[in-house]
């Protein structure tokens, strides 16, 4: 019987989940590789009028139109920089058309597993930001905050 019991605790192993850390700022992000479907390099954006202030524009990647939008803005942080390591991160949500966000520099992909990722504090829900975390990862030595990208994705279109 405790054959048993010891195959199946081998099998709730916890795989973890896959993020992409990128740079925004001096911050660093975890963005769920799940929603990611492209990384490309800066291109020209066209200004759309009357949009939101973090709203940048729309870029077209192989014919198809994508928004791109700010998140340096959306947080409140200063304009974003355009450097050679600024990238257009395009997120692909489940039944939401595709949207491009802007990070200063893409770093790595880290696999986080519950154990190594804190809950934000309920305190801090009042705060503009927390809204828009799922938790922050540790990783070696440093931390990672979570986004909560389809909150980030979805408040854009609410607004």
């Amino acid at each position: 019987m405790e054959d048993v019991n010891e195959v199946q605790n081998v099998e709730v192993v916890d795989e973890g989940i896959q993020y992409i850390v990128v740079r925004i700022g001096s911050e660093q992000y975890g963005i769920d590789i799940r929603y990611v479907d492209n990384i490309v390099r800066n291109q020209r954006i066209t200004r759309v009028p009357k949009a939101q202030p973090y709203f940048k524009g729309v870029i077209n990647l192989r014919g198809e139109i994508i928004p791109v939008m700010s998140l340096r803005l959306k947080f409140g942080l200063e304009p974003d920089e355009f450097t050679n390591a600024t990238r257009i991160i395009i997120i692909k949500p489940e039944s939401q058309s595709a949207i491009g966000i802007i990070v200063d520099e893409v770093k790595e992909v880290v696999t986080l597993d519950s154990a190594s990722i804190e809950k934000p504090n309920s305190a801090d829900a009042n705060d503009v930001q927390a809204k828009y975390l799922s938790g922050i990862g540790k990783y070696e030595d440093s931390l990672i905050t979570l986004l909560n990208i389809t909150s980030v994705i979805i408040d854009k279109e609410n607004v």
